[in-house]
């Protein structure tokens, strides 16, 4: 069990509730589009369901690909590519408390 120090200004989550502090908004200066995943392709690719309409194939870069693990139904930040607007890299996986905080605040529509 863990205590806290003395001094520690930092409060002390309750355990059932979880905080998010920080969510990162897709960038539209970057071209980034909120996607949610529709299928799982096989290495390294997935069908994206983007939220300006449109279905492109998404690559999970090899940088993050063991460590961003991602199931069908997951939101994600997806960059479209400059040359092939089907297609589009996966660049950020939401949580489920960061999802929640999303469709609060209008960001996700369904």
């Amino acid at each position: 069990m863990r205590k806290r120090r003395l001094g520690s200004s930092k409060p002390v989550n309750s355990g059932n509730t979880p905080e998010v502090s920080r969510v990162r908004i897709p960038r539209k200066d970057r071209n980034e589009v909120l996607a949610t995943v529709a299928c799982l392709l096989g290495s390294k690719r997935v069908t994206l369901q983007c939220m300006d309409g449109i279905v492109r194939m998404g690559r999970i870069p090899g940088s993050k690909k063991k460590r961003m693990w991602i199931h069908e139904g997951d939101v994600v930040i997806a960059s479209p590519w400059e040359v092939q607007d089907s297609k589009a890299e996966v660049t950020w996986k939401y949580t489920r408390p960061q999802v929640e905080w999303l469709e609060r605040k209008g960001y996700i529509t369904y």
